[in-house]
């Protein structure tokens, strides 16, 4: 599956600081469950990628409701 391809998969997503320092992000799906641990640098660049794809999906989304442009 890659990253533009629909899913019916359900999951829940959690993320919080551990007691260890480290900012965890855990996936819990049907039958899995994906704890991953980052230092809080490694979290910073991950969360700084979210807020980039945020505003490219926004921007394609501003394209699709203007439409083609005539002239």
């Amino acid at each position: 599956m890659g990253i533009d391809k629909q899913s019916d998969i359900e999951a829940n997503l959690q993320i919080g600081p551990t007691t260890l320092g480290m900012v965890r992000i855990y996936i819990e799906g049907e039958g899995i469950e994906i704890p991953m641990d980052f230092d809080p640098e490694e979290a910073e660049e991950i969360a700084e990628e979210i807020r980039a794809a945020a505003q490219r999906a926004r921007n394609m989304g501003n394209k699709r409701l203007k439409g083609p442009r005539k002239g």
